[in-house]
């Protein structure tokens, strides 16, 4: 099997790919930190490559994809009152207009495989109030707006689900939880008592990559340590 993972060389997408290719599967990881243009070894292809970008060279990809994930995200936490068009912008682009360029470049490939299934990521924020997430809320929200409209636009051929997360350890979160008070802090907002890891995300991704979610499409799964549905009194 064939996946592609935008964002697979840090964090979640990181965590995805080493379990894809534990597997026997190969891998084509987009990155914009790759060190290289193109790098290809043991199953795996690492290509430097700016989603956001209209014109990026996406020649890289196999004929055929089982599989895409798209890992892009943001997090910029600040007040409403300081926060600038540029801000919204500029989170939308990495979550929406990168996962609709991606999707677009791979959707021949996608339609050449028996049982494809697209991945994106969304946040707890987008469907729940959560102060200083104005920027993240209105991205995520276009993010799962994508998943549903383009579920059915691409039913029965193509599957579409989003992992809705809540605070996860990745280096996008580091701020977040680069003391014990703040990782403190983070367990105690969630009903499970701890704040999420890069595998609980990894093993909701693969499920919805793998035939055993094969009669799932146009869902947002909730990985999000009970934060989005339970209210701690």
């Amino acid at each position: 099997m064939k996946y592609l993972i935008l964002g697979g060389s840090t964090g979640i997408g990181a965590e995805i790919s080493k379990s894809l290719l534990d597997q026997g599967n190969e891998v084509f990881i987009a990155s914009r930190n790759a060190t290289s243009r193109m790098e290809t070894k043991d199953n795996q292809t690492v290509v430097d490559i700016d989603a956001t970008d209209d014109n990026a060279d996406w020649s890289f990809l196999p004929d055929t994809l089982d599989g895409v994930v798209y890992c892009g995200g943001t997090i910029n936490l600040k007040p409403f009152k300081r926060l600038k068009a540029e801000d919204f912008m500029h989170d939308f682009k990495i979550n929406v207009i990168g996962a609709v360029n991606t999707i677009q470049a791979s959707l021949k490939s996608l339609k050449n495989s028996d049982s494809p299934s697209i991945v994106m990521f969304s946040s707890v924020a987008a469907d729940r109030g959560l102060n200083f997430h104005t920027t993240i809320s209105a991205a995520k929200g276009g993010v799962e707006g994508l998943t549903r409209a383009l579920s059915a636009e691409l039913a029965p051929d193509i599957r579409i689900n989003a992992v809705a997360l809540s605070l996860t350890d990745t280096p996008l979160a580091e701020q977040l939880l680069n003391n014990e008070k703040k990782q403190e802090a983070g367990n105690s907002r969630h009903p499970l008592n701890r704040y999420g890891r890069p595998e609980d995300a990894a093993e909701a991704a693969l499920f919805l990559l793998g035939t055993k979610s094969s009669w799932i499409t146009g869902q947002i799964l909730g990985v999000d340590g009970g934060m989005g549905t339970i209210q701690n009194l």
